[in-house]
């Protein structure tokens, strides 16, 4: 008999929980399951996505994306084609074809449908397109976009060097990319805050309003996986990124990385 046949069996509860535990860490580690794993959570939470992004982090998301903006420089090409990757509700897309000046296309690439479905009438057609897409393979000819920009979904890519690769190979020379996302913050009492928040309130709160338990013990799974600010503008440089840099924001709970081809 197994060694691991002789331990106490656990009850149903116990034995789901630590099952869902290991999926969740395994996917937030970049396993083999992260694609279908991320598709599915995604997919299931989009109805309450906007509403508790905006609760969760109380609002302060509005001001990250518009800086994340900024830091595009779509100006230097206000007719051009922009990708907003991992598009998810088109929060990012429908703000800068609001900006004023403004005369692109926006696509918003997205893998989990039921998010760009529940973005639909934030922007009109003439400026925004949602398409199902892979971060990894997106429809774009190599060189066809002017700037891309993805905000808190690029730590949830199957490969994230793969996908650096790939926003460079659809970039026009010059072109900027910009990536706004959670980092886990320097500074001691900060970062206590933050970890006592982020993996319990948000968690419980979350999983309250959206109904799904584990997309959202899942979030601070993942961000601690991801790089922090300096090893992410390293692979941003390997991936072929010149003029890389990055900032924090809101006593460094966020960053801006920019980079350009």
């Amino acid at each position: 008999m197994p060694e691991r046949a002789l331990l106490e069996e656990p009850s149903t509860g116990q034995r789901d929980q630590r099952i869902d535990g290991d999926v969740e860490e395994r996917a937030a580690a970049g396993g083999a399951e992260k694609r279908e794993y991320v598709q599915h959570i995604f997919s299931e939470i989009a109805p309450r996505y906007d509403l508790l992004n905006h609760l969760l982090s109380f609002n302060i998301d509005k001001r990250w994306r518009r800086k994340a903006l900024e830091a595009l420089r779509w100006t230097r090409a206000p007719e051009g084609r922009y990708v907003d990757l991992c598009s998810g509700t088109l929060d990012v897309a429908a703000e800068l074809s609001r900006r004023p000046g403004f005369r692109g296309f926006v696509m918003g690439a997205d893998f989990a449908e039921p998010m760009l479905r529940a973005g639909r009438g934030k922007a009109p057609a003439s400026t925004v397109a949602p398409v199902v897409a892979d971060a990894l393979a997106l429809p774009l000819r190599d060189g066809e976009s002017d700037g891309a920009i993805v905000a808190f979904g690029i730590r949830n890519v199957a490969s994230l060097d793969d996908c650096l690769r790939e926003v460079h190979r659809v970039l026009a020379p010059g072109a900027r990319f910009v990536i706004l996302e959670f980092t886990t913050p320097r500074w001691r009492l900060v970062r206590w805050g933050y970890h006592a928040y982020f993996h319990h309130i948000l968690p419980l709160i979350g999983g309250i309003i959206s109904g799904h338990r584990t997309a959202y013990r899942y979030l601070p799974r993942s961000v601690a996986h991801f790089p922090d600010e300096r090893a992410l503008a390293q692979r941003m440089r390997d991936a072929g990124f010149r003029d890389v840099g990055f900032r924090t924001l809101t006593l460094g709970v966020a960053a801006i990385h920019w980079g350009e081809k």
